[in-house]
Parts: C-alpha cells; structure tokens; sequence
C-alpha cells in the first residue's frame, strides 16, 4: 500500500504550523541549489570582466547569497532559524551562451535540513546580479532555481534527475 503523503507544515485543521524538530537527532545536512542568469554580451562582459558600475559583480552576489543563507528563516514564514556552518557560492560564465550557472551549499549539523537555505542563496545571488548589470540591460532573466542534492535527515540522500524531475 502506497504511503499518504501529507504537508508538514500544515496541522489536523488546515492550518500552518513550524514542524516540530524537538525530537530529531542533530546530523550533517548539506543542500545544494542551482540558478541560471542570462543576460546581453555587454552585461556578461562587464560581470566577468569586473568593470560594472557597481564593482565586483560575482564577489557582491557571493557574499549577498551567504548573507541570504543565513536570514532563510527570516524571509520563509515556517523555516526554522539554523546555525549555518558552511556556504559556499560558485559561479561558472558561459561567454558562448552570456550566461552565469550559480551554484550553492549550505551545510550544518542540526534536525532540520537545509534546501531553502541553499535555494534562498542561489536566488539571492542571481537576484544580486541582476541589480548589480540593470543599469545596462534590464532584460536580464533569471531561471532555473532548483534543488540539484541534499543529504542526511529521516530522508537521506536525494538527487535530481534532469530527465525525470524527481
């Protein structure tokens, strides 16, 4: 027989609720988080080359998304406050293509896992790109936010399959 599935943030009656963690065991949770910026030549050329108005492009949004790692709970309504121990944001430039592929993992030892932290992150990095290159293309789109992988927890291990989707 197939498990119901059910939300956790939800009670018996409908309504939200924090998912009580008191009983968890502390274990290594890490989540890694993936976001894609495109955007015109001249703006890619400027973030690359590190000439934008504003200054260094990559190295604003690195330390905009650990920032945004860490006040996760403070943006997600029902997101528990976590003692993030590590965050680390990568970014990998296409000059082919004048995009940037974002990477994030956040890590911690606690109850709770940490996927909205590494997805605030991502988003919040690529959120800062754009507000650094606007004043030279606004048409700068920002897509493919998603959970690549996290590990520990009750659920263990997931990973995305870009084919399938789960």
């Amino acid at each position: 027989m197939k498990k119901e599935m059910k939300l956790t943030h939800l009670d018996e009656k409908g309504m939200p609720k924090m998912v009580d963690v008191s009983q968890k065991a502390d274990t290594v949770r890490i989540a890694s988080a993936h976001a894609k910026v495109s955007m015109s030549k001249e703006a890619f050329n400027l973030a690359v080359s590190k000439g934008g108005k504003k200054g260094d492009v990559f190295g604003t949004a690195k330390i905009a998304g650990i920032m945004a790692a860490k006040k996760t709970s403070e943006l997600i309504p029902l997101c528990h406050p976590l003692n993030i121990e590590d965050c680390d944001i990568s970014f990998e430039p296409d000059e082919k293509e004048s995009w940037v592929i974002i990477k994030s993992t956040v890590k911690i030892s606690g109850k709770t896992g940490v996927e909205m932290e590494s997805l605030t992150a991502a988003s919040i990095a690529a959120l800062t790109i754009y507000d650094m290159l606007k004043a030279v293309d606004k048409s700068i789109e920002i897509s493919e936010i998603y959970l690549v992988r996290k590990e520990g927890g009750k659920s263990g291990l997931y990973k995305r399959n870009a084919k399938t989707r789960t």
